[in-house]
């Protein structure tokens, strides 16, 4: 195995993947039924639901302490996914707030965690493109997602690629244990404190 297929290798190329356990068909939010069709469109639900952690509490990303996270600093923590299709993080900031209530300082920073996470995921080798994504409809602490599409699976790009990573056999567990640890130590070679 090779840097450039360490994320591909485990792949059943050309025979068709399984339904995942939690298919996405399933999910309320998909636009589509099991046979492909549109699903009806359905009047919009005013007052919206309250999302997660609504006033920090209750929160997922305020109450795990900093051991969870694969990489922390002052500002910010950086979370990696157990058992992924793709490469996957998801961004922090360490204070609970939405993207509307980062501040100067934390956007001005913005910038630059985002480009060192990249970096950091590109640095692993075999991967292509990284896709960065926010939605924030299910919780309300603010958080980016980090989707690492691996070299040559050019039909996994795009907005596609977060679907994919659903689909796709899991990484086999001693391939994301050292990805993990490198990009933890990228992390870590600009400042904060890598734990991978």
């Amino acid at each position: 195995m090779t840097a450039d297929d360490r994320f591909t290798a485990h792949l059943p190329y050309g025979e068709p993947l399984p339904t995942p356990q939690k298919s996405i068909v399933a999910w309320p939010n998909w636009p589509f039924n099991a046979d492909g069709t549109v699903k009806p469109l359905e009047r919009p639900v005013i007052p919206e639901p309250a999302r997660k952690g609504v006033g920090g509490v209750d929160c997922h990303a305020c109450d795990r302490p900093d051991d969870d996270f694969l990489w922390v600093d002052e500002d910010w923590r950086l979370s990696a996914f157990d058992s992924p299709g793709v490469p996957l993080l998801m961004l922090y900031p360490r204070r609970h707030c939405d993207f509307t209530d980062l501040g100067p300082r934390l956007l001005a920073a913005f910038g630059p965690i985002v480009h060192r996470v990249e970096a950091a995921l590109l640095g692993l080798g075999g991967i292509a493109r990284v896709q960065f994504d926010r939605w924030g409809d299910g919780g309300e602490h603010f958080h980016l997602w980090f989707h690492a599409r691996p070299l040559g699976m050019t039909q996994l790009r795009g907005t596609a690629l977060s679907t994919w990573d659903d689909v796709l056999p899991r990484l086999p567990e001693d391939v994301w244990r050292d990805a993990r640890a490198e990009i933890a130590a990228a992390m870590a070679a600009d400042g904060g404190t890598g734990r991978g």
